[in-house]
């Protein structure tokens, strides 16, 4: 179910071997009808449960110099524009990029979306106000260098915002779909998750906090959404519930040091 995309249903026990070349190729052959599938908002989960607490977090924005990164097929980066940001989206993967470069082309919202690799962050503007990472970092690989090039993009004092599926709750929908809870048998190991049109990877959520910090950036606030209940009853979504009772997501923001 494409509202759902997110949600984990099997693990794999071995370490990736994957590379970010491999990563970003899968991205690229993402079919069509998936692509087309996301709406103005993405998705039912980024909708009600990402998108406002990611613009909340980022604080005022109109004016200010914005960078997208992994900027997928540009929905987020169509909000940050209606909100007078101006964006530049960073997007490796070409079957999303050449979707938000049509619609861009169709609205003309001013956006600048750039092929790239963001663990290899080439000059797209630099510096930025703010940064904005969301569902990227556990899809790559080579993550830290992409959180480095995310920090460095920064002016000082700059804000960086980036969201993940909750490391203690990836399997969430499926596993209390499957058993009315929730339950979880490992967490402190890295590992790959085959899932969908390419892998995300499971690290704790201490590997991410201790590199943001070890990047010179402050932890202003963690933010763990919970789906409205009348939301989730309005839904008709089969065992939606597990998104009131637990938070699948987490949001991260931190400012870079001046």
């Amino acid at each position: 179910m494409a509202v759902l995309a997110y949600l984990s249903s099997e693990r794999c026990d071995r370490m990736s071997t994957i590379s970010n070349s491999e990563a970003i190729a899968a991205w690229s052959a993402m079919p069509a009808d998936a692509i087309e599938a996301y709406d103005e908002q993405g998705d039912f989960p980024k909708r009600h449960l990402l998108n406002g607490n990611l613009l909340r977090m980022l604080g005022p924005i109109d004016g200010r110099k914005v960078l997208d990164a992994g900027s997928g097929d540009g929905y987020l980066s169509r909000l940050l524009a209606e909100r007078g940001a101006e964006v530049v989206g960073v997007e490796p993967a070409s079957a999303l990029l050449a979707r938000a470069q049509k619609i861009e082309q169709e609205r003309r919202q001013g956006i600048r979306f750039v092929q790239a690799d963001l663990s290899t962050l080439p000059e797209v503007g630099q510096p930025f106000d703010a940064v904005i990472c969301s569902m990227v970092l556990l899809a790559i690989p080579a993550w830290q260098s992409a959180m480095a090039a995310c920090v460095s993009a920064l002016k000082p004092g700059g804000r960086f915002v980036f969201s993940i599926t909750h490391p203690a709750f990836e399997n969430l929908y499926p596993t209390w779909r499957n058993h009315g809870h929730y339950q979880v048998d490992r967490y402190l190991d890295e590992y790959e998750m085959p899932d969908g049109h390419a892998p995300d990877f499971h690290r704790p959520l201490s590997a991410y906090l201790n590199e943001v910090i070890g990047l010179g950036c402050r932890v202003t606030e963690l933010c763990e959404p919970r789906l409205d209940p009348q939301v989730a009853r309005d839904s008709g979504i089969d065992a939606i519930e597990s998104y009131v009772a637990l938070p699948n997501f987490l949001i991260i923001s931190a400012e870079r040091d001046s």
